[in-house]
C-alpha cells in the first residue's frame, strides 16, 4: 500500500487542469475550464474542470471526481496506478509499505501527535476565553491588536496560563502520554524532573497543515524582559517541518485560487489583520526566507505572488536574488515595500481594506524594477559596489526564460548603471544559456471513442426521483448551501460567531430527509459536527460513499456559467445570494419545512377520510389544525399565501 503521507503529498501537488490537459483540450471559461468529453464523441463541450475545487464533471455521461478519478475512468488505472502516475509527473517519491503491524503503528503514532496538538489548541483557546487570567492578559492583548471575536475564533487563538505546568498536568490527567507532549514540544523536561509547559504565560498562535489540522504553535510573550525570547515556536517533529508550512494557508487557499494571487507577509498578525479586513489570499513565511517547499505550496493555487515587506530596502534587495529563481517556475512576482514604521498589520488597520489594496496595486513592482528603484547613487560611485549591483541584476534577469523580458530589462539596467547595453546583454545571455536546457515533454494521445446513441440516463433518473421524492428540490438546495457556505461564520442580529453548517443542521433537526443520498449526506454532516469537526467540500468530494461524492461534484459544478460581461451585453441583473446570506439560508430552510408540512397535512387528510371512530377523528383534527398553524407561520415568513 502507498502510505497516507505520500498520498497527501501527491494530492496537494496535483494540478487538475494540468493533468486533464494531457488528455483533453481545455479552454478557460470564467473560473472554470471546459472541453469536449473524452468519454463520448460530442460536438458541444459539456466537460467542465474546476481548478478552484480540484474536480471535474462530465455532464454528458455523469462522470466526475478528482484527478485520480479521471485517470481511473479514462486510462482504466487502478487507484494505486493513478497515484503512481501523478507521483511520477510531479516528482514525488512513492513510499510503498505492506500493511504490517509496525506500519499501522507508525501511522497511529503520527495520528496520536496530531490528536495531542488538536487537544492543546482547544485547551489554549478555552484558557483564553473562559479563565480570568486568559481574559485579563491574553484577550486584552488581542483586543489591543484590534482582533474581534470572529477572528479570534477563526484562527483558534489562545493563551497558555502562567502556571508552570497548567497544560501538561491537565493533559496527562486527561490520558495524553508524556512522550507525545514532549515530542510535539508542548512540554519540556529537564533531566528527570516533572513536565513543564513550553508556552506558559504566552499568547498562542496555532499553526495548521494545508488540510486544517493543528501541527504546531507559536507563542508570544507579553513581558518586557529583554532576556525572555519574544517568540517561542514548536520544534521540528514528525508532523511539523517549518520549511514546508505557510501560516494561514489552510484558510487562504480558496481565496488564492479565486483571486489568482497570493500575498506573502512575514508575521502571524499580518495574516490575521488582513483576513479580518476581508483580504484572505494571504499567507506568512513566519520569518524565514521562502523555501522551495513553500513555493510549491503556493504554485498549486496560483503563479502570481506579491511579497509585502516591512523591512528596510537593503534586506529586501538581499532576498530578491533568491526570489528570481521563481521565474523558472513561470511565477509573476512583485514586491511592495511599506512606508517606514509600517507593516501590513498596521497599514491595513490605518487605511482600511479598499485603500490598502489600492496602495498595493500602485506600489507593487517587479523584482528588477524594484531593485533598480532602490539603487543608491553612492553604490554607483563605488566601482566594487557597482559591480556587485550589476552582477546581482544579471543573475536576476538571467533566471527569466523569456527573451523579450531579458532584453527589455537589460536596456533599463544599462541605462541606470551607465554601462554598455550590448556587452551587458552578452553577460546575461551567457548566464541564461548555462541555466536553461529545453526538454520536450511527451504528450499522451487521447484514445478514439465511438459515437454511441444512448438515452439521457440522467434526465430519466431525475424524473423518476422527482416522482418518488417530491421534495427532492428543497432537500437538494439544503445540501448545496451546506457545501457552499457551511464553513462561513454567521454575524446576524441575535446570532453571532456561529458557523452556517451547524446552524442549518440544528434548525433542521426535526426534519426527516426523504431522498436517500441527501439523507445520508445530512446524517454524515451531523455526525462530523457532533465530533467537533466542520466538514468542508473536500471531505465530501473524496467521500467513501460514491453517491455522496457524485452529488457533491454535481452540486459544486454547473454546466452553465454567466460570462463576466453578461450585464454589459444584456443589461439584465442576476441576483447574488451572498448579498443577504440570512435570507438565502432561512428561505431554504423554511421552503423545505413548508414542503414537509404540506406532505404531513395531505397524510392527515387522507387518514381523516379513512377513519371511522370519533376519537381518532378528533385527534387527527387536532393534529391537522396544529400543522395548519405551523404552515401559516412559515407562509408568513416567506411572504406567500396558502390557497389550498
Amino acid at each position: 500500500m502507498i502510505n497516507k503521507l505520500t498520498v497527501d503529498k501527491i494530492m496537494e501537488a496535483t494540478d487538475i487542469v494540468e493533468v486533464i490537459g494531457e488528455f483533453v483540450v481545455l479552454k478557460k471559461r470564467g473560473a472554470n475550464y471546459v472541453g469536449l468529453s473524452p468519454f463520448t464523441n460530442e460536438k458541444t463541450p459539456s466537460f467542465t474542470v474546476s481548478p478552484v475545487k480540484g474536480i471535474f464533471k462530465d455532464f454528458s455521461t455523469g462522470k466526475g471526481g478528482s484527478a485520480v478519478t479521471f485517470l481511473m475512468e479514462h486510462e482504466k488505472f487502478s487507484y494505486p496506478e493513478a497515484l503512481k502516475w501523478l507521483a511520477k509527473k510531479y516528482g514525488i517519491e512513492v513510499e510503498e509499505t505492506q500493511e504490517a503491524p509496525e506500519n499501522r503503528e507508525a501511522e497511529n503514532h503520527r495520528e496520536s501527535l496530531l490528536i495531542v496538538t488538536g487537544y492543546a489548541s482547544k485547551f489554549f483557546h478555552e484558557s483564553l476565553l473562559q479563565t480570568d487570567e486568559g481574559k485579563a492578559i491574553g484577550l486584552s492583548y488581542y483586543r489591543e491588536r484590534g482582533f474581534n471575536d470572529a477572528t479570534i475564533k477563526k484562527f483558534e487563538l489562545g493563551y497558555s496560563p502562567e502556571q508552570r505546568n497548567a497544560f501538561s498536568e491537565k493533559a496527562v490527567k486527561d490520558g495524553y502520554l508524556p512522550e507525545f507532549l514532549l515530542e510535539t514540544g508542548l512540554s519540556v523536561r529537564w533531566e528527570e524532573g516533572p513536565l513543564n509547559d513550553r508556552y506558559r504565560g504566552r499568547v498562542i498562535f496555532p499553526i495548521h497543515s494545508p488540510t486544517g489540522r493543528v501541527i504546531a504553535f507559536g507563542g508570544r510573550t507579553l513581558k518586557k524582559d529583554k532576556n525572555v525570547a519574544k517568540y517561542v515556536n514548536s520544534p521540528e517533529s514528525e508532523i511539523y517541518h517549518k520549511s514546508n508550512v505557510l501560516y494561514g494557508f489552510h484558510l487562504a487557499k480558496k481565496a488564492i485560487r479565486e483571486k489568482d494571487l497570493c500575498y506573502l507577509v512575514e508575521g502571524y498578525a499580518d495574516v490575521i489583520s488582513l483576513h479580518q479586513a476581508g483580504i484572505e489570499n494571504v499567507v506568512a513565511s513566519s520569518g524565514t526566507s521562502l523555501t522551495v517547499e513553500q513555493v510549491k505550496i503556493v504554485s498549486r493555487q496560483t503563479k502570481k505572488l506579491t511579497i509585502l515587506y516591512d523591512g528596510d530596502s537593503a534586506g529586501v534587495k538581499a532576498a530578491i536574488r533568491g526570489l528570481s529563481l521563481l521565474y523558472k517556475e513561470s511565477f509573476n512576482i512583485k514586491v511592495v515595500l511599506f512606508p517606514e514604521g509600517n507593516d501590513p498589520d498596521s497599514y491595513v488597520r490605518s487605511l482600511g481594506s479598499s485603500k490598502f489594496i489600492d496602495f498595493i496595486d500602485r506600489a507593487s513592482k517587479g523584482l528588477v524594477e524594484f531593485y533598480i528603484s532602490i539603487i543608491d547613487e553612492k553604490e554607483l560611485a563605488d566601482p566594487l559596489k557597482k559591480i556587485k549591483v550589476s552582477d546581482d541584476l544579471a543573475e536576476i534577469i538571467s533566471n527569466h526564460p523569456d527573451d523579450y523580458f531579458r532584453s527589455s530589462y537589460v536596456k533599463q539596467v544599462a541605462e541606470r548603471l551607465r554601462i554598455d547595453e550590448r556587452a551587458y546583454l552578452s553577460v546575461v545571455n551567457k548566464a541564461f544559456v548555462k541555466k536553461f536546457t529545453t526538454k520536450e515533454r511527451p504528450r499522451l494521445e487521447t484514445p478514439e471513442v465511438e459515437e454511441v446513441e444512448k438515452p439521457n440516463v440522467q434526465q430519466l433518473a431525475k424524473e423518476e426521483s422527482e416522482l418518488l421524492y417530491p421534495g427532492m428540490g428543497q432537500e437538494k438546495e439544503i445540501i448545496r448551501l451546506l457545501l457552499t457556505y457551511g464553513n462561513q461564520i454567521i454575524n446576524w442580529d441575535g446570532i453571532a460567531n456561529t458557523y452556517i453548517g451547524p446552524f442549518m443542521i440544528a434548525e433542521l433537526n426535526d426534519i426527516e430527509f426523504e431522498y436517500p443520498v441527501y439523507k445520508a449526506f445530512v446524517a454524515d454532516y451531523l455526525k462530523e459536527v457532533e465530533k467537533g469537526n466542520l466538514p468542508e467540500e473536500t471531505y465530501f468530494i473524496n467521500h467513501s460513499n460514491k453517491q455522496i461524492a457524485d452529488i457533491t461534484i454535481t452540486l459544486l459544478l454547473s454546466l452553465y456559467e454567466l460570462s463576466p460581461n453578461w450585464y454589459e451585453m444584456h443589461q439584465i441583473h442576476t441576483s447574488d445570494e451572498t448579498k443577504n446570506m440570512k435570507a438565502t439560508i432561512l428561505n431554504a430552510i423554511f421552503h423545505l419545512k413548508k414542503q414537509k408540512v404540506g406532505v404531513i397535512l395531505k397524510n392527515i387528510q387522507k387518514q381523516l377520510q379513512e377513519t371511522k371512530g370519533p376519537e381518532d377523528e378528533e385527534i387527527l383534527l387536532s393534529q391537522f389544525l396544529h400543522m395548519k398553524k405551523v404552515q401559516k407561520t412559515i407562509a408568513d415568513y416567506l411572504g406567500i399565501v396558502i390557497t389550498e
